[in-house]
């Protein structure tokens, strides 16, 4: 197995093995008693690329602290790492030989009829968002499931990325990983005073790198980053 794809599925097992219980009791819980649920999946990033996981010199003091405080699962397996595919199950809780997306191919039609976990939360009575990543074909317009949506189309960009928003899309300046995090922090915080729960399922682009014309893999770290700046990183991507 690919091991870089070992800490995809380590949210998607505590995704599943969160969600699954909220989804059994949804309808018999008294919406007071409900709770909110952040999903917050990473992209491309490597089982030992986080304090926590040994990583020599990165810095992720927030990430560390969900390993510290909650629960990490170091051997564990998917039957397909690939992108698209591993999507897919998280959001169907589902095999790929059931879900049918095989692969990183376009599969906008397809993604438009998946059965999902967020569709069973929202006609519970939850309030569901999707900001980020969708990546189960080219096109950014809403799935089935969400009240809010904010994507972009396939892989996206990581500087001025074009989203849809707001019904359109549209080029939006800044670091894609700011922006998603900014309308995260906006739908979590309109939902503070709300009677009803809600679900986000925050997918990052980030750590994946962008591939240039010659198929080359880009590193584009925010220019706040000075460490990545100034650090060689040891070998090739």
């Amino acid at each position: 197995m690919d091991r870089r794809s070992s800490l995809r599925l380590i949210g998607g097992t505590v995704a599943g093995a969160t969600l699954g219980s909220i989804w059994r009791g949804a309808r018999a819980a008294r919406p007071e008693t409900r709770p909110d649920v952040l999903v917050v999946v990473v992209d491309d990033m490597r089982w030992d690329e986080f304090g926590a996981g040994g990583h020599p010199y990165l810095k992720t003091p927030n990430i560390d602290r969900l390993a510290r405080e909650g629960v990490s699962f170091t051997r564990a397996f998917h039957a397909t790492p690939l992108c698209s595919p591993n999507r897919a199950c998280i959001l169907t809780g589902q095999y790929t030989a059931r879900h049918c997306v095989y692969n990183n191919e376009d599969r906008s039609l397809l993604s438009h009829l998946l059965p999902t976990f967020p569709q069973e939360l929202q006609r519970s009575g939850y309030t569901t968002g999707l900001v980020g990543k969708w990546h189960m074909g080219n096109d950014p317009t809403p799935r089935p499931g969400f009240d809010y949506w904010v994507s972009f189309q396939g892989q996206g960009k990581i500087l001025d990325p074009e989203l849809y928003e707001d019904g359109r899309l549209q080029k939006v300046p800044g670091y894609v990983t700011d922006l998603l995090t900014d309308r995260a922090l906006g739908f979590i915080r309109r939902r503070r005073n709300s009677q009803r729960p809600y679900f986000l399922y925050l997918a990052h682009k980030a750590v994946h790198p962008e591939c240039d014309s010659a198929q080359r893999r880009l590193l584009r770290p925010c220019v706040r980053h000075s460490l990545h700046r100034c650090r060689k990183t040891p070998g090739p991507l």
